[in-house]
Parts: structure tokens; C-alpha cells; sequence
């Protein structure tokens, strides 16, 4: 559950990220570019070799004199939130599951844009994706606020279906953000991520401390949560060094991707203090 203390600690850390940042973040950058586009900047009158099809007839008929309709282009970036909400995001072998974790990362780059009056959305996916439409202002956070306390973690993973399909509501200037485990294989997360190659791309990783570390023994009864298969294991020095041998080489390979595309690459785990880990990420 996000509680409203989170909220404020939030905004004191948005605040001091914006001293740091200046240029580097999304509302800092130039919003807009003379020419053709989405915006109306302004009438002028009609020039010889003006584009006829930009005259503004409705102008012509109250003023009988040719003006031409200029636009502007919109160049600001639309902030792109995709939260894995599959059952497997709802371990926890401490206080607050990876689910909940990862809505906080999520929501603090929602914030961020609504401080810079920047487009964004937040999606969540499992087994279906849940796409909303990219606004800007208080109440676009408020509606994505809501959308996180209620929703829960549930289903499997369907990491490249849910990517492909996200893929049309992706503008040309657009941050994509990515918050997930990540145990997924790791040729389907290099030919979704690939198609993304346009945009400035975040991945951030969140794992439990069990996952993170292995601090397991003895016998051990293992359940999927995604698909309730159960396996029966035992947890000896070998077996937990062959399993974090693993996980670092799945690890390296993952960040060897988004090095790859240009991406950004974070690991955290869920009982970090999650202002620390939201100040490593937004502070770049």
C-alpha cells in the first residue's frame, strides 16, 4: 500500500533531485520546434511559394486577405511506466513484496512528470496488459495513485506479447521505463527491448532478499507462483553458489542488452530503503 507519508517524503526528494539535475531530466529540455505540426503557433500573411493547402480560408472571409495557418511541433517527452504486476511480483520474505516496491519506483517517475507538465502513463502487465492514455497534470497522477492502491499482482508473465503490443502507444519522443524481475529468457527481453530502439530507455530490476541473496537451507519445499508447480530442493553451499553463479551471469547478460541499446540499467532489492534506490535512479 502507498501511504501518504510516502507521498511526502516524494516530493521533498523531487524537489532536491531538481537542484541536482537542471538540463539532464525530462521537463528541462526544449519543448517545441518551429515548423509543420500538432500546434498552432500563429497566422501570417501569404507569401508567394507558401504551401497553398496552409491558407486559413475562415481568416480570408472576415479580413479578405490571404493568411497562412503556422504550427508548431510538440517536442516534449512522454514518460512511459511498465510495471510487471505477474504473481510473481507479489513475493515478499520481508515487509513489502516486489510488486509493491516496484509501484513506488513507478509512481515516483509519474510524480516527476507532473512537476515538469510532461505527458505520462503508467501500465501494468501479466498475462494482459493494462494501457491508459498519456496526460499531463495533477489529475493523471492522482487516477495512476489510485490505480496502484487497488491493483494486485496476479497471473503469469508475458513479457514479449505485453511489450509488442505497448509498442503502438509509443510516441516519437518517449522514456520508457521498465520495472520488473526480469527472470524471464533473456533472447525474448532482447527482441522486445530492441523494438524500443528509438526511445530512452530505463530497466529496472527489483528482487526479494531471498532471490537476491539465497539465505535459504535444508530441505526445501519451492511453489511457482505463477503456475503453482511445486519442486522439492535441497539448499546446501553448493547448490546456493551454483544459483547466484546463475544469476550473475543472467544479470550480466541483461545489463550486456541494455548497454546494447543504449538503456539504463538498475538492480535493486526490495528491502533497500526505497528512496535511496529512487534517488539512484532519477538523479541520472
Amino acid at each position: 500500500m502507498i501511504e501518504d507519508d510516502f507521498l511526502k517524503h516524494l516530493d521533498r526528494m523531487c524537489l532536491l533531485v531538481n537542484k541536482r539535475v537542471s538540463s539532464n531530466y525530462i521537463g528541462e529540455r526544449s519543448s517545441y520546434e518551429s515548423g509543420k505540426g500538432n500546434l498552432f503557433k500563429e497566422h501570417r500573411i501569404y507569401t508567394s511559394g507558401d504551401d497553398f493547402k496552409d491558407i486559413d480560408w475562415k481568416v480570408y472571409g472576415r479580413t479578405d486577405k490571404l493568411h497562412i495557418r503556422r504550427f508548431e511541433e510538440d517536442k516534449s517527452l512522454s514518460v512511459h511506466i511498465i510495471i510487471d504486476a505477474s504473481k510473481s511480483m507479489d513475493y515478499a520474505s520481508g515487509k513489502i513484496t516486489k510488486f509493491e516496491y516496484s509501484s513506488m519506483i513507478g509512481l515516483s517517475f509519474a510524480y516527476m512528470a507532473m512537476k515538469k507538465n510532461e505527458k505520462f502513463i503508467l501500465s501494468t502487465f501479466s498475462d494482459n496488459l493494462e494501457v491508459f492514455l498519456p496526460r499531463r497534470g495533477k489529475a493523471q497522477f492522482v487516477r495512476t495513485l489510485d490505480y496502484l492502491r487497488t491493483k494486485t499482482a496476479e497471473g503469469i508473465t508475458r513479457f514479449e506479447d505485453s511489450l509488442t503490443g505497448y509498442l503502438k502507444k509509443i510516441g516519437s519522443r518517449s522514456m520508457v521505463v521498465i520495472v520488473s524481475d526480469f527472470f524471464y529468457d533473456l533472447d525474448e527481453i532482447a527482441r522486445s527491448l530492441g523494438r524500443f530502439k528509438n526511445c530512452e530507455i530505463k530497466l529496472i530490476q527489483v528482487l526479494d532478499d531471498v532471490e537476491s541473496n539465497m539465505d535459504l537451507k535444508g530441505n526445501l519445499k519451492l511453489k511457482d507462483m505463477e503456475t503453482s508447480e511445486v519442486i522439492h530442493a535441497f539448499m546446501d553451499k553448493i547448490t546456493k553458489k551454483n544459483y547466484m553463479n546463475k544469476k550473475k551471469e543472467h544479470n550480466a547478460r541483461l545489463k550486456w542488452i541494455a548497454d546494447s541499446l543504449g538503456a539504463e540499467f538498475y538492480s535493486f532489492n526490495s528491502s533497500s530503503p526505497i528512496f535511496d534506490s529512487i534517488y539512484e535512479v532519477l538523479r541520472n
